[in-house]
């Protein structure tokens, strides 16, 4: 048994047949994590959609920032952009199951696997969490937002998620504005600062970094045996230089690569956009 944690795939259906043919995925054995944003941008959403639901317990996701809007435009919070690549799927009868589906999926998800080096805990998230968070702390914020997407209020949230303000964490936040900073370090997040202040209009290299800001994951101080996964920020091009914190998303809907990481022996194996 092998689990692959797998980069933003976002629509990138081909790369990701043939990367897992690359790494003899058999969900009868082993299982498939995915950092979020399964969808949009590429050219097949309903295709990856389909095959990866059909795996059924041998998946585990976490929502990114494009799986949500996917959820506002279904349940009518949001219009499709032109940047979308979703009619597909909107247009499929099988949509408000998609919708259903994807409503139920955590935005964190935390455990421990057996690995060469003895027990391991893995964090995935789809783009970062904030300084001094704990992994436990990190598991409630999220729970806070996983709770409202299967409530009756979900719409509104979907409505009022958008924006980049407030932009700095506190315990106080409360309502939508707690929820809107919970979900943009969730899903969002690139550079941020010790005070828990977001900068999330910078969305290339760590180089670019404004006075005082740094990548959110260089405020974090985890075990050895502690490690966080994640995609989002492609222009890292899966490299952090950061001990213990792996960068999935190698830029396959921009015609780079499609990363997975064998998270036993940290294993990665990638297939090329072409």
């Amino acid at each position: 048994m092998a689990t692959y944690a797998i980069g933003d795939i976002q629509g990138c259906y081909d790369q990701l047949m043939r990367l897992l043919d690359k790494v003899n995925f058999d969900p009868t054995r082993d299982r498939l994590w995915s950092v979020g944003d399964i969808i949009n941008r590429g050219p097949k959403s309903l295709e990856t959609l389909r095959v990866l639901k059909a795996l059924g317990s041998a998946f585990t996701m976490v929502l990114g920032n494009h799986d949500l809007h996917f959820v506002a435009m279904a349940t009518g919070a949001q219009k499709h952009g032109k940047k979308d690549t979703l009619r597909a799927i909107l247009d499929d009868p099988d949509c408000p199951g998609f919708c259903d589906w994807l409503k139920r999926k955590p935005m964190i998800h935390s455990e421990k696997l057996d690995t060469e080096n003895g027990e391991e805990t893995f964090l995935m998230v789809h783009a970062g969490i904030a300084p001094g968070w704990t992994f436990k702390q990190a598991r409630g914020y999220a729970a806070e937002v996983e709770d409202i997407l299967q409530s009756d209020k979900c719409s509104k949230f979907l409505n009022k998620m958008y924006g980049d303000e407030p932009d700095i964490w506190h315990e106080g936040l409360t309502g939508m504005e707690r929820l809107r900073v919970i979900t943009n370090y969730l899903t969002r997040v690139r550079f941020c600062n010790g005070e828990t202040q977001l900068n999330l209009a910078i969305k290339t290299g760590p180089k670019t970094a404004p006075p005082g800001f740094k990548p959110w994951y260089e405020y974090q101080q985890l075990k050895p045996n502690r490690y966080i996964v994640f995609g989002h920020w492609a222009t890292l091009e899966g490299e952090t230089n950061w001990p213990n914190v792996f960068a999935l998303d190698t830029g396959c809907v921009w015609g780079r690569t499609l990363t997975a990481l064998r998270l036993e022996d940290k294993q990665r194996y990638s297939v090329p956009f072409k």
